[in-house]
């Protein structure tokens, strides 16, 4: 098999890295670019492992992407930059997505990790690979590279919560909270809502909003459903293998949510409301993915 088709033959791994790599879609596939670029001025005689070999080179564009992003991001800590989520339409089938998912909720978490963090997280506790290789990767030992990844394990685990396994009841609790919130009932969305749950809303650069605590995220839920009108619709999505909902005004999407259901309680909601972005998806009506 020549290199080309090695290379194809592994993309959905490959792919799969650099997503959670980057949260972009756009330099997902850049980074994706990049790599064959090099596979193919390098050439593959005597690579025994090109599984490995492979994921190494998508791992080591993705960090030097990562540390020149970080290197120019000056965003205020506070403000919410949402990845490119995945969108997927609601269905029978929809169980099955979430097999090879990774919310946004975890998503988000990676946002705020170190470039050396994400990428030994991500390699080592997502895609099992081996600390030694990592370690090569960032011109460390691969003690240190241990606790790199421990460091990030941590963070991940402490503020990502983990999804309720079962779509069906994800879809369930959403849609009490839909209901509560078009009827305006405020004590049954508190009754849905974790008591530390946290609203993060990003409406474009440099515009967003975070809200904690299931009161505070109540109030906006019944200002959000108040200003919906006769030309608003919404349909139920998967969002990265979570229970989520697409908004829109005039047949347009106006707003993407995503909720993330623990022990049948709505931990977090993740709302994406950039309008360009939104327009990149893909999200027509009659297809949403």
């Amino acid at each position: 098999m020549d290199a080309e088709a090695q290379f194809e033959a592994h993309r959905d791994r490959l792919r799969a890295v650099a997503y959670r790599m980057l949260g972009s879609q756009t330099e997902t596939d850049d980074a994706l670019q990049e790599s064959w670029l090099r596979v193919r001025r390098s050439g593959m005689d005597g690579v025994e492992n090109v599984p490995g070999w492979l994921t190494t080179i998508v791992a080591r564009v993705c960090l030097n992407m990562l540390r020149a992003r970080s290197a120019r991001r000056e965003a205020p800590l506070d403000e919410v930059h949402l990845p490119d989520p995945v969108v997927t339409r609601a269905g029978p089938e929809e169980q099955a997505v979430l097999a090879d998912t990774v919310g946004l909720a975890v998503l988000v978490v990676l946002e705020t990790l170190k470039p050396d963090e994400r990428l030994a997280f991500v390699l080592h506790d997502m895609f099992g690979v081996p600390f030694d290789e990592i370690a090569a990767m960032l011109g460390k030992s691969s003690e240190a590279t241990r606790q790199v990844a421990s460091r990030a394990r941590r963070r991940v685990h402490g503020e990502a919560p983990v999804p309720d396994a079962s779509l069906a009841r994800q879809r369930r609790v959403v849609d009490a909270f839909l209901a509560a919130s078009r009827d305006g009932d405020f004590d049954a969305l508190v009754a849905v809502l974790h008591p530390d749950v946290e609203l993060r809303v990003d409406l474009g650069p440099g515009v967003s909003r975070r809200v904690r605590g299931a009161e505070g995220v109540a109030g906006q839920s019944l200002l959000y459903s108040s200003r919906t009108g006769p030309r608003d619709t919404r349909e139920p999505v998967v969002v990265n293998g979570c229970a989520g909902v697409l908004s829109r005004v005039d047949g347009r999407p106006s707003a993407l949510l995503s909720c993330t259901v623990v022990d049948g309680r709505i931990a977090a909601i993740d709302i994406l409301a950039d309008g360009e972005r939104l327009a990149g998806l893909g999200l027509t009506p009659d297809d949403p993915r």
